[in-house]
Order: structure tokens, then C-alpha cells, then sequence
């Protein structure tokens, strides 16, 4: 089972993403897997156990995070829950500002601070690992028409694997799809997704995301 969480905040309190994410962007995410009959489920920040339960995490395999504007109400106790299970070999996928999440800096162990601007400006994907399974279906890279800039120090260990490096208007590079393990479980994260942006519609984005849930599925 996969698990797709996210904060559902910013849909709900701005119009405006209101209108770009109506049911929110764990809506959007799980909508495409679905098309793939993989078995999907959500959960939001202000369900219960952040929709995280004993049970929920037992029986996920992928766990795609999105968060931005609440890391901080991010309950400690389920942040090393989820951490267990990782460590156990649940896989976890991180979109864009889930950088800063609270499971994220547990994993690293560092900041995970970056430079950032948002002004809409394009941005460039370069697939720079074709080989890698997440790559699959891509060619040499991919154009987003607007996203938010992400720029480099990048404060995260070492990639064990650096798949896309981002470009931007402004000139910035960034390092945009990195792979770790810790202990059992594989750990992806992927730059694009401000929520301004109707980023998770673009069907190279789906495509990475529906690589990366194949990628970290545990191994039986």
C-alpha cells in the first residue's frame, strides 16, 4: 500500500491553490497512482495521528510526504514512528519544501537548509543518471514552465545516488533527485511541487513519482 500524505493547508486557507488543488495535492498524487492500480491511500495533518496510525504505517510500503508551512505540529512521537519504519524498510519519498520536515532532518541529520526565491521562474531538469529506475521514460530532461527556486548549499549528506540536477533562470543549480538508505528502507527525495504551481499535474513529474514509488517499494 502506498500512503500519500500531505499538510492540507494551503489548499484550504488560499483561494488561489484552492483553485490549482481543489482537494488537495494528496489528492491529486493519488489520483495518478490509482491509474496504475496501485493501491492508495491519504492522510492529512489534522487527521487523527496525522492519519498515521500503528496500523496505517504497518501496512504501508511508500510513504510520499509533502509539507510546508506546519513541520513544527508534526507530532515528535509519530515522526519516529515513521523513522522505525523506514529504518525497517518502508520506502519514503520527499516533495519539495518536505525538505525541512521533521522526518527528513531525522533521516539526514543535518539542516537541510537551502536557498530559495519564489518568483515562477522556469526550470530545467536534467536527467544526469539515465540508467537509474526513477530516470526511466525521460530522455535527456524535461522543462517546468513555472516553479519556485531551490539553490544550492543544499545542506544534506552525500547522495548515495544523484539522479536530476535542476537549473534556473537565475542561474542557480540545484541538486533535485537524491537517493539514500537507511537501514532496510530507500529514501528519494524530489525538488519540484510548490504548491502555486501546478506542478503535480505535468506528466514527467508523474512519471518520477510513479518511478520512485516502484524504486522504493521494500523487497520481499
Amino acid at each position: 500500500m502506498i500512503t500519500v500524505w500531505n499538510e492540507f493547508r494551503h489548499e484550504r486557507n488560499d483561494d488561489k491553490i484552492k483553485k490549482i488543488y481543489p482537494n488537495g495535492i494528496h489528492n491529486v498524487i493519488s489520483e495518478f497512482l490509482k491509474k496504475e492500480n496501485i493501491h492508495v491511500t491519504t492522510a492529512v495533518l489534522d487527521d487523527e495521528d496525522h492519519g498515521l496510525s500503528d496500523e496505517i504505517l504497518k501496512n504501508t510500503d511508500v510513504l510520499i510526504w509533502w509539507g510546508h508551512i506546519a513541520h513544527d505540529e508534526v507530532d515528535d512521537a509519530i515522526v519516529e514512528k515513521v523513522y522505525d519504519r523506514v529504518l525497517q524498510g518502508m520506502g519514503l519519498i520527499v516533495l519539495h519544501s518536505a525538505h525541512y520536515s521533521k522526518i527528513f532532518k531525522r533521516l539526514m541529520g543535518t539542516s537541510c537548509d537551502l536557498k530559495w526565491r519564489d518568483d515562477g521562474e522556469q526550470e530545467r531538469i536534467w536527467v544526469i543518471d539515465p540508467t537509474h529506475p526513477i530516470a526511466q521514460g525521460l530522455g535527456e530532461g524535461f522543462d517546468i514552465k513555472q516553479e519556485e527556486m531551490y539553490g544550492e548549499h543544499f545542506d544534506i549528506p552525500i547522495p548515495d545516488e544523484l539522479i536530476f540536477i535542476s537549473w534556473f533562470q537565475g542561474g542557480e543549480v540545484f541538486r533535485s533527485g537524491c537517493t539514500y538508505r537507511r537501514g532496510k528502507g530507500k529514501i528519494f527525495y524530489f525538488r519540484p511541487g510548490h504548491e502555486a504551481f501546478p506542478t503535480f499535474y505535468q506528466k514527467e513529474v508523474q512519471q518520477i513519482i510513479l518511478n520512485a514509488v516502484k524504486w522504493a517499494c521494500p523487497n520481499e
